[in-house]
């Protein structure tokens, strides 16, 4: 990494108060500019977040923004209304009071003197979805976006469904998240000593958990379809830079961007990377120099400059080499390929049936089936990726190839059909494609998951006749992976997946026909390819942040299993950052704990817990306390949902909040 302590540009910073169309409410804004900007004006980018700019963010922002700005352009961090120290009060994520304010401020920052009129907005998760959402309004003045690891469909592809059935882990563990989140206080320094507390306190009583209403739309109603760009790719005019990593769960987006908005105004990129901006060096790599390579884009887009970024594949994608499972790779190896069109004429369909059996085979998994799956949010950290998959293959039933002949490349979303029938109305079928090599190991290439209730649309929820065969047919989530020769590929197909997949309250049986099954892989042909490079990654000077390191260290991910309940115990410890102290004495403290147990022969033992404990404090008068707990469980007509919250300033309590909520199971 190369830190840049001198620009062409000498850059100020400066916190400012942006209004919003009611009138009555202002977002917090800190602004980096080249401090000639009035005179000789600049384009603004913006980055719109509800994680808190003065503290939870700093550390990342203070690596892009001085950045950004000393190669002249005014890069602008927002705190979402409601969050940091932004006045208003929350609301649920990507509500249309959030868009509302993104174009309010996207409009404001044109209008500055030390703007050219011309803004770019940028963001990874959170930031990454609301830039394509603004997008998608059409600002006037928003002439280009840089969306990392986000989502043009929110049912599908976020983390509260995928393939139509209830995401377990993080339907739970965000929600827990976001409420403990959502009920941080503002900062005195920003807000001022006498307003952070009653600013506080409205927050508090405002607060409603985002599980209660995820759990309410268990089909894609209108209120997915809500910030679904997919809904209407027309309506994006703003250029668009997607970029993914294919250790993330978004990574899908960037494929389906590059295939449905104009050659003219997208490209994509889509490396090994976890849940992280692809330069900040964290497992798994290589990282690249993403700034210089943003820079190009906002240089083309916004400031008319041909940069040659435009000549570039519509698709720059990493095919990593075969590796052994682990749960960390610091480095992946591989290459880089680059696609003119998106299907590619260089990749076609290699269809494999699953055996030549006409005799069904039952699959009946235990419900512990899916704790090797690895982290849904892969972070960078050191148990984030799926381990050796042949304790999950045990508890399968897998379906193997002959060992190859010859090197096989894998890039984009393979499909399976499946000629099944359901002992029970209601199941989950799952489907892994994995890397054995001759030595019995086996790694997760990729998965995916079919609710069968949505097997004809996710808007709908359709009860399976039991004693009747159907052709169901799902995507896996997309790769770029080869298997060398001598390797097998492996099918293993479940019916459950713990805890990604809320199970259903039954315990049921699938029975699939092998000869009428088959598996298509997206094969890419090897030839020449287009020379694709990247810079070494360069970012501004880091902030002087004092992290700590935990005096009794837990593990990050713990399975447990009691052998007389047959009970298995999954511990998370999501290690999103720790404590640490700010150089300008805040200090952070935050831990988490997520619980997941289930019985082998139980649906409806299934049981999640998410636990937030946060302090914030700085010198005698600011010391705030957050202690969130959410919980959730099922019986077999009802999810059950309890949540609390618990705010205390300076020691004495602010506010105590409970919330206990059933939610018929519709399709979850």
């Amino acid at each position: 990494m190369k830190y840049r302590e001198q620009f062409e540009r000498r850059v100020v910073r400066e916190d400012v108060w942006i209004p919003t169309r009611d009138g009555r409410t202002r977002l917090h804004a800190r602004i980096w500019r080249p401090d000639d900007a009035e005179s000789d004006p600049v384009p603004a980018l913006l980055e719109y977040l509800p994680y808190r700019k003065s503290d939870w963010t700093a550390p990342r922002d203070a690596q892009r923004h001085p950045w950004y700005a000393g190669h002249g352009y005014a890069s602008v961090r927002v705190d979402i209304r409601g969050h940091g120290d932004s006045e208003g009060l929350p609301g649920d994520e990507y509500d249309a009071q959030e868009l509302a304010d993104g174009v309010d401020v996207v409009n404001w920052l044109a209008a500055q003197p030390w703007c050219t009129g011309k803004v770019g907005m940028f963001g990874i998760s959170w930031g990454g979805f609301n830039s394509l959402q603004i997008a998608a309004l059409a600002p006037e003045p928003l002439k280009a976006i840089v969306t990392v690891c986000s989502t043009d469909d929110r049912y599908d592809n976020d983390v509260h469904y995928t393939g139509g059935a209830v995401l377990g882990i993080d339907m739970l563990a965000w929600a827990g998240t976001m409420l403990a989140f959502a009920a941080r206080p503002p900062d005195p320094a920003s807000v001022g000593a006498d307003r952070w507390l009653p600013m506080w306190r409205e927050r508090l009583d405002a607060l409603e958990p985002f599980l209660h209403t995820w759990l309410d739309h268990q089909q894609r109603d209108d209120y997915w379809k809500h910030g679904s760009v997919c809904e209407d790719y027309t309506a994006i005019d703003a250029a668009v830079l997607a970029v993914g990593g294919w250790n993330d769960p978004y990574r899908d987006t960037v494929l389906r961007l590059v295939e449905h908005l104009p050659g003219d105004r997208v490209r994509g990129i889509v490396g090994p990377w976890s849940h992280q901006y692809p330069d900040r060096g964290l497992p798994p790599g290589p990282a690249i120099g993403f700034l210089q390579e943003t820079l190009r884009w906002w240089d083309q887009h916004l400031k008319g400059i041909d940069t040659g970024v435009m000549e570039e594949p519509l698709l720059r994608a990493w095919i990593t080499d075969p590796v052994p499972p682990a749960t960390s790779y610091e480095v992946l190896p591989g290459r880089w390929v680059g696609d003119t069109k998106w299907p590619s004429p260089t990749v076609s369909w290699d269809t494999r049936p699953l055996g030549t059996s006409t005799d069904p085979v039952p699959v009946r998994s235990p419900q512990h089936t899916g704790l090797d799956a690895g982290r849904f949010f892969p972070f960078g950290n050191a148990s984030d990726l799926p381990p050796d998959q042949r304790e999950e293959d045990g508890r399968s039933v897998c379906f193997d190839s002959e060992p190859l002949t010859e090197r096989v490349e894998v890039l984009g979303r393979p499909r399976v059909r499946l000629r099944l029938d359901s002992a029970s109305p209601r199941a989950h079928v799952v489907v892994r494609l994995c890397d054995v090599a001759p030595d019995g190991s086996s790694t997760l290439v990729t998965r995916g998951v079919l609710n069968l209730l949505s097997r004809q649309g996710r808007d709908r929820a359709v009860e399976w006749t039991p004693g009747t065969y159907e052709d169901v047919e799902f995507e896996l989530t997309g790769i770029g992976y080869a298997i060398p020769p001598g390797h097998r590929i492996r099918v293993a197909v479940s019916d459950t997946y713990w805890p990604w997949v809320w199970p259903h309250g039954e315990r049921g049986e699938l029975r699939v026909l092998p000869a009428e099954s088959f598996v298509q892989l997206p094969v890419r042909e090897r030839g020449s390819e287009p020379s694709i490079r990247f810079e070494e990654p360069e970012q501004a000077v880091p902030l002087d942040v004092t992290y700590d390191r935990p005096a009794e260290p837990t593990p990050e991910r713990l399975v447990t299993h009691d052998v007389a309940k047959g009970e298995w115990t999954l511990e998370v410890d999501p290690n999103y950052g720790g404590s640490r102290t700010y150089p300008d004495g805040l200090r952070y403290e935050e831990s988490a704990r997520e619980t997941y147990r289930i019985r082998s022969d139980d649906p409806l033992s299934a049981h999640a817990v998410s636990e937030w404990r946060i302090r914030l404090r700085r010198g005698d008068d600011y010391d705030a306390e957050i202690m969130a707990r959410t919980e959730l469980r099922a019986t077999a007509a009802d999810f059950v949902m309890d949540s609390r919250v618990e705010a205390r300033a300076n020691g004495e309590t602010v506010a105590k909040r409970a919330w206990h909520r059933t939610t018929p199971r519709t399709s979850g």
